[in-house]
């Protein structure tokens, strides 16, 4: 089986390095790569199954250093000697560069490290290349290949994703504004869209090569050069500030106090201003990220220049837009939101049915009884003012007491909507009264106090509702009864009679036996 496997990988390296050579003549053609396309290198002898082979360096067949250098080629062939030829190394318990395409040392072994603390190496006969955390294998030391540049500053692409390099590294969490269009970095370093200029992807540092190839008169001008570049970086910076970090649950500090300050200054948060990005100033953000026709994640990000600019809507400015197309909800209406709206009187005391969907007149005396006890104009209507109060922390039951502590309130609740806009509130708490046990457990006990009650019209018609159902199961029991006693005595009797049977057969067989014996004996 091994044999077989070392056959195919040698097929395979011949195929792959004859397209190698049709393209670039070598495979040390490879010297003027990238960090990134190193990087890309391993993940492909990864994901193609390359095997280990002590010694090999082509594409299909390699061993640890071999798989960087099938990529670049160079002096250096064995892992100590590319670490030593490095341009720059460090330890790995000091933190790895975010740069990809580095090289990583252990005693007696190298690989690839592809960024966000992965690794690829080839490592044995047994496993071939494999693909791991750096933490998996103990690496010891990073370097960065002799034989390929690496990029200082501007945009580097890498597994189909844009990364932008700032002093020689990837930035993460953050945004930039180039050519003046922004870009946002996740916590991996991916753009969140195409570049729309990515030519400096290949940019790199080569100062001292040039230094070392050209005349005095070209190293001046090279260096001019670099100094002309370098203020215009500096210039690029200065009119390119940098975009506030995100801010998400979980978060603290001075600008979650500034954010929850200008949430309650708008109207969206109710709560503490305590600097902490709980979950009530989330719920808040997000009304504001609907309001602001947004994306609608609940993260404090570039959006906070909307939140901070004069033109923000404000909670006020929502709820007036939601009063130009808000639906009422009356006599005869059937809907979800009937129903949430009946099982929220429940939990207040004010509705003692089970709850349907349907706006009869038992719920337009419990919408009224409500408006009633919250100081509301009796309507049996329940609109905007009546839907905010019944579902809001205040909102008072029939006992007059409030009910606060069984709310989940994170904030001010809007009505829900009939088609779409940018301004719809979703309101997920609504959905938490659907057939809650208050509901059930009064249901129930009005059925209870029904059926016990003297003076109910409709106890006679209850009783002999249940008596009638009662003498009906009744027959059928005595029936099933009558029949299970019948088959049982016939089984019974079936039994008996056979068992008289074979003791008489028994009693034949004996005195048969008795009499032959006695006869035997006088013979």
């Amino acid at each position: 089986m091994q044999r077989s496997k070392k056959i195919a990988s040698v097929l395979l390296s011949v195929t792959m390095l004859s397209g190698a050579c049709a393209v670039a003549g070598s495979t040390t053609a490879h010297a003027s790569g990238t960090g990134a396309g190193l990087a890309e290198w391993a993940l492909n002898a990864y994901y193609s199954g390359w095997s280990y082979v002590y010694g090999g360096a082509t594409p299909g067949t390699v061993d640890c250093s071999g798989l960087i250098y099938s990529y670049c080629g160079g002096n250096a062939r064995g892992g100590d000697s590319q670490l030593y030829a490095s341009s720059a190394s460090g330890y790995v318990s000091n933190g790895i560069p975010r740069i990809h395409g580095l090289g990583l040392h252990m005693d007696g072994h190298v690989g690839v490290y592809i960024g966000d603390g992965m690794a690829v190496d080839a490592r044995n006969d047994d496993e071939d290349v494999c693909y791991d955390t750096v933490d998996y294998m103990g690496w010891t030391q990073w370097y960065k290949v002799g034989a390929i540049d690496y990029i200082e500053n501007g945009w580097e692409e890498f597994n189909g994703d844009y990364y932008y390099y700032e002093n020689g590294e990837y930035i993460v969490d953050t945004s930039r504004t180039i050519d003046g269009t922004t870009y946002y970095f996740d916590s991996k370093g991916r753009s969140s869209n195409t570049p729309s200029d990515p030519s400096s992807s290949n940019s790199s540092d080569n100062s001292s090569s040039s230094s070392d190839n050209n005349s005095s008169n070209n190293t001046v001008d090279d260096s001019s050069t670099d100094s002309d570049n370098s203020s215009s970086t500096e210039e690029v910076k200065e009119e390119t500030p940098t975009a506030p970090v995100l801010y998400r649950n979980g978060d603290e500090g001075d600008e979650v106090t500034k954010i929850q300050e200008r949430l309650k200054e708008l109207g969206y948060y109710d709560g503490e201003v305590n600097g902490k990005f709980d979950d009530a100033t989330e719920a808040a953000y997000i009304q504001f990220q609907q309001a602001a026709g947004v994306d609608v994640d609940g993260i404090s990000g570039t959006d906070r220049d909307i939140l901070y600019s004069e033109d923000c809507p404000t909670y006020a400015d929502v709820q007036a837009k939601l009063a130009e197309q808000t639906p009422t909800y009356q006599l005869g209406d059937q809907s979800n939101s009937v129903l949430t709206i009946q099982n929220r009187l429940a939990i207040l005391g004010f509705f003692n049915e089970i709850a349907t969907g349907y706006f009869g007149e038992t719920t337009v005396q419990a919408v009224e009884a409500f408006q009633l006890a919250n100081n509301l104009e009796a309507t049996g209507i329940v609109d905007q003012d009546t839907y905010q109060a019944m579902f809001s922390a205040t909102a008072l039951s029939s006992n007059g007491s409030a009910l606060a502590s069984t709310v989940s309130y994170t904030g001010p609740y809007a009505m829900p909507q009939v088609g779409s806009s940018q301004f719809v509130l979703q309101n997920t708490q609504n959905q938490d009264y659907t057939h809650s046990a208050a509901v059930v457990a009064q249901a129930a006990n009005k059925v209870t106090k029904a059926a016990l009650s003297n003076t109910s019209a409709n106890t006679p018609a209850i009783i002999s509702a249940v008596v009638k159902r009662n003498l009906n199961v009744g027959l059928w029991f005595v029936v099933v009864l009558a029949l299970l006693s019948i088959f049982g005595g016939v089984y019974i009797i079936k039994n008996i009679k056979a068992s008289k049977k074979a003791r008489r057969t028994r009693a034949r067989s004996k005195k048969a036996y008795t009499r032959v014996k006695t006869e035997a004996r006088y013979w």
